[in-house]
């Protein structure tokens, strides 16, 4: 019985888990898109400082470990396309793996680790120092002041780093196709363009768009669920980080189950 009472236990967490991100992801999506409309404008200087530090602080790494996620790709493609002497596909393989699947992918990751944790450090902070008790005593919304720009800044960055990841990758793709299978550069880019079709893209960055919102919703969601005390906040950002790959993982399940039966 302790065993099915753990079970029941967890499932209702669970469901309450994501009922929760579903009520916050509702209504930062609501203040984002209609709130302008009723008198609630997103205030577009925290929107554009969180553009900067999700999106353009976050190409050094995503450009390093992208370009190498590339070539790693084109080796281990090689290995095998080699047996059959179909070496001329490297490049076309890349190409996919990068716009279907590793692009969003690795994107998402490296967000969560510099982003998605830091929503949930600086709303735990606040949630401890009660700031966000403030807020809402000064009859502001912390969902709207908050949430909103940080949704609204990884909704609009999130595509633009993962297009910028798959160039990386198909140009560390490249790397090996010119050194090691007589491609050139040209040709290489040329072999890319042939294999990829425009739903390989389109796939990506929905992906991406979809990561967006899950990345936000649990470091926000995890911050104001902060207890209090410092271990707390540390706690909050350890669990953001996990929740958050865990449910990125779930969704590009989810959407590429989805986009393989639409294409079938």
């Amino acid at each position: 019985m302790a065993f099915f009472d753990s079970i029941g236990r967890g499932a209702i967490g669970g469901f309450a888990y994501v009922g929760g991100l579903a009520r916050l992801t509702g209504r930062a999506a609501y203040l984002t898109v209609v709130g302008p409309f009723r008198g609630k404008p997103v205030r577009m200087s925290r929107a554009m400082h969180q553009a900067m530090a999700v999106g353009i602080e976050a190409l050094p790494i995503l450009s390093t470990i992208t370009f190498f996620v590339g070539l790693i790709l084109a080796l281990q493609g090689a290995y095998e396309l080699r047996k059959f002497g179909a070496l001329q596909y490297v490049a076309g393989g890349v190409a996919v793996s990068m716009t279907r699947e590793l692009g969003p992918l690795m994107t998402a990751i490296v967000v969560i680790g510099r982003s998605g944790s830091a929503f949930a450090a600086e709303i735990g902070t606040m949630m401890v120092t009660e700031e966000v008790d403030a807020l809402t005593t000064m009859a502001i919304n912390p969902i709207q002041f908050l949430v909103t720009p940080k949704f609204l800044a990884m909704i609009v960055m999130l595509p633009c780093l993962t297009t910028w990841a798959d160039f990386m990758g198909v140009l560390g793709g490249a790397v090996f196709g010119i050194t090691g299978a007589s491609f050139t550069f040209h040709g290489y880019i040329q072999a890319t363009v042939d294999a990829l079709l425009q739903r390989d893209i389109i796939t990506g960055l929905i992906k991406s768009v979809m990561f967006g919102g899950v990345i936000t919703a649990v470091g926000c969601y995890e911050g104001f669920q902060t207890g209090a005390g410092a271990e707390e906040v540390g706690r909050s950002t350890t669990s953001a980080v996990v929740m958050s790959i865990f449910l990125v993982i779930i969704v590009d399940l989810v959407f590429t189950s989805l986009f393989y039966m639409l294409q079938r």
